[in-house]
Parts: structure tokens; C-alpha cells; sequence
């Protein structure tokens, strides 16, 4: 971001549709309704360290480990993945996991990996619309069929699967074993608007927009649901904003909106 003190500006972000097994074809009310199951939409920009993604889960996603920065680098990749996820719909009893509920060890998980018991070590967690989770790199995780969630992340699909319920993609042991930070305990979620998640890569802020207010300083401007303006840019839900300058920044409508300032 520039030091200068102009007005920043707002520029449109275009979605990126991706298929996945376990997507969905009811998009609506953030991006039409689709004939093929849309998974994942992604706002990415090439020179960002940060994507964001809209995820579409009907079905249990994989278990699986995202590595750090410094394993990431040894396997030719720029960056590890540390990642958040704001729940925006859920099915009723829809949970997550993050990390597991007693103790283990690698040999215990890889064990359950193979036979799918890993399903009862996992620590499930009922989620609820407006909920902010965090997932440092490291955690083992899934998203239970039934969520739809607005991710952020680092600029990095680096994924480690441990367990895919018998759909035949490729499973990594050795490298998910290898990542995991077995002891891991998730705190409790953000649930109230201001400072949602800060981090190293970067700092997360809900707006629960009213009328009219001002922010210092933002890279990236998340529309979750409502309407109004972003500077001199009018927005609606499943709309995602790049930020230039380091100005002020003007929001006017009724909404709930994500503000991701990036870190590196």
C-alpha cells in the first residue's frame, strides 16, 4: 500500500468458478444459481498475497493439513497456508472440524487415515452464520456438508489430504503428517463485529454497515451480504474489492462486509 494520503480506490474483482465433487449448484444469493456443482469462487489477483474464496459445501470436504511457509518453500512452493472462515449459511446440526479432541500421535492418525477412524478423532464443532474461524497452517481440518463459508487466505492452494471418503483423488500421509501441529486446540470464534482475525499474513475486520462510516486503511473489501457503496463504486453480496492507496476509504448501505488489510 502507498504512504500517501490520497483517497483510496475501490476496483472490482471478477469471480472465478470451480467445480468440485462436493460443491453446489444453489449459489444464490451471492452468485447465480448454476447447472454444474460450483465448489469454490475465487477472487484472486496475481501479485496479492491473499485470496479469497466463497465455498459451496454439500457434502463432507477432505480431511486434510495445509502446510507453514517454511515447509511450503521446501516442496518449490512460495508460501505456506494460514487461512479464515466467516460462516455465512449453514444446514441445521452442520459442524466443522478443527484439529482432534484428545490427544494423539502421528502414528495413531496415519492408522486412522487408512481405515477411516479418523472421523471420530477429529474435534467437530457446530458452526452458526456469523461465526469467524480461524485455521493456522498446521491444523487439520474439514467442513461438514451444508456450510457456506468466505474464506481468507494465503495466495496458495497447497493441500495435504488425509482422508476423502473413498472418492479416489489422492491421499498425501507422509507430507499431512508432516505438516500437522497434532496438539493444536482451536480457541472460540469471533462472533461481533471489529477485529475478526490478526495474524502475520493479515488482519480481518467485520463492518456491520448502517448508513455511512470511514476506515483508514484496507486491501481488500468483502461484500457478504447487503448493498451499497465502496467509494465511488457501487456493491451487492458476493462482491470482492481490490484497494489502492492508503486513504480513506468511504462506505455507505446496509451491510455486512469483511475489510482484509494484507501483511505480506
Amino acid at each position: 500500500m502507498s504512504s500517501s494520503h490520497e483517497p483510496a480506490n475501490a476496483r472490482q474483482l471478477q469471480p472465478q468458478q470451480h467445480h468440485r465433487v462436493w460443491g453446489s449448484h444453489r449459489l444464490e444469493p451471492w452468485f447465480p444459481n448454476t447447472t454444474e456443482k460450483i465448489g469454490e469462487v475465487w477472487f484472486s489477483q496475481p501479485e496479492s498475497a491473499v485470496l479469497v474464496k466463497f465455498l459451496f459445501a454439500t457434502e463432507n470436504l477432505s480431511v486434510q493439513v495445509h502446510p507453514g511457509d517454511a515447509m511450503a518453500q521446501q516442496h518449490g512452493h512460495p508460501r505456506g497456508k494460514t487461512e479464515m472462515w466467516h460462516i455465512l449459511k449453514t444446514a441445521p446440526e452442520a459442524k466443522i472440524a478443527l484439529g482432534f479432541h484428545s490427544p494423539v500421535t502421528a502414528d495413531q492418525v496415519r492408522q486412522a487415515a487408512l481405515d477411516g477412524s479418523i472421523m471420530g478423532l477429529l474435534r467437530w464443532l457446530p458452526v452458526h452464520p456469523g461465526e469467524t474461524w480461524f485455521i493456522p497452517a498446521g491444523t487439520v481440518h474439514a467442513i461438514g456438508a451444508g456450510v457456506t463459508v468466505c474464506e481468507v487466505q494465503q495466495n496458495s492452494d497447497v493441500t495435504y489430504r488425509l482422508f476423502d471418503y473413498g472418492r479416489g483423488r489422492e491421499l498425501h500421509l507422509a507430507e499431512s503428517l508432516q505438516a500437522a501441529d497434532l496438539s493444536y486446540r482451536a480457541g472460540p470464534p469471533a462472533t461481533e463485529a471489529g477485529v475478526q482475525v490478526d495474524c502475520p499474513y493479515f488482519q480481518v475486520s467485520r463492518i456491520d454497515l448502517d448508513g455511512k462510516t470511514n476506515i483508514d486503511t484496507a486491501s481488500l473489501v468483502i461484500a457478504l451480504n447487503g448493498s451499497g457503496t465502496i467509494g465511488t463504486e457501487s456493491f451487492r453480496q458476493g462482491e470482492v474489492f481490490s484497494i489502492s492507496n492508503s486513504g480513506p476509504l468511504t462506505l455507505t448501505g446496509q451491510a455486512t462486509l469483511l475489510s482484509v488489510l494484507t501483511r505480506t
